[in-house]
């Protein structure tokens, strides 16, 4: 008699989610849009202008001219593996960044967020955190089932961003690509669907006018808020 191997759990009632259709999301202190190379590739360049640091784990960057980010902006939101977002933050009335979503796989209910830069002024606040939530809640009320976020292991800032906002660390793939000749090893981090209604609560929680004193100050942490969800903490890093 044949032996019976173990196999993964049927999914009841699944259904494969849609494609992102990059309609605004809206939210308190932030607007996302379609990432549009006439209307937006100016502004950024001049967020971005001076602060080339930005560019140090991206695969593309900086940026000698404001024509030369036009046309890379043209020419990525050209393509159909890719969807960014403009990110207009409310309380300085300007754009700050952007935002993508790849490697979507609706077939496997799984998408990535990523290719995210953002200009300094608009890093560490509330926009900037409402961005990513507004993207991750969308992607899960679609019907996906697994939100990811990789970077660049030698990139800390990054790896406390995707545990702060409650991504579980899965591990490092070493020798993972090649990017600007050089070598990248890549951290992987993850939420999954059974992970965010508790993060869902805890992002609801920190966005609130509440958690904020008058100069707009923090009353709680978002990483104390996430850390109980997150199923694996990224030893290299602590929020």
């Amino acid at each position: 008699m044949t032996e019976k191997r173990p196999v993964g759990p049927e999914i009841p009632n699944w259904t494969v989610p849609p494609a992102p259709d990059m309609t605004p999301l809206e939210g308190r202190y932030v607007r996302l849009e379609a990432l549009d190379a006439d209307r937006h590739a100016a502004i950024l360049f001049k967020a971005f202008d001076g602060h080339d640091w930005v560019w140090d784990y991206m695969p593309v960057g900086p940026f000698a001219s404001a024509a030369q980010f036009h046309r890379w902006i043209r020419d990525e939101t050209a393509k159909d593996t890719i969807l960014f977002y403009a990110i207009y933050d409310k309380d300085a009335g300007a754009y700050g960044g952007f935002a993508s979503y790849l490697r979507i796989k609706p077939e496997a209910g799984s998408i990535e967020v990523g290719f995210i830069a953002m200009a300094p002024r608009m890093q560490r606040t509330r926009a900037a955190t409402e961005a990513m939530f507004l993207m991750m809640q969308w992607a899960f009320d679609a019907g996906y089932r697994r939100y990811e976020w990789k970077c660049d292991a030698l990139n800390a800032p990054s790896r406390r961003a995707a545990q702060r906002f409650g991504f579980s660390f899965e591990g490092v793939f070493v020798q993972a690509t090649v990017v600007k000749g050089r070598n990248r090893d890549t951290a992987w981090f993850a939420v999954i669907d059974k992970d965010w209604p508790a993060l869902h609560e805890a992002f609801q929680f920190w966005l609130s006018p509440e958690n904020f004193d008058a100069e707009g100050r923090q009353k709680e942490r978002l990483a104390d808020l996430t850390r109980l969800v997150r199923r694996a903490s990224d030893p290299a890093q602590k929020v």
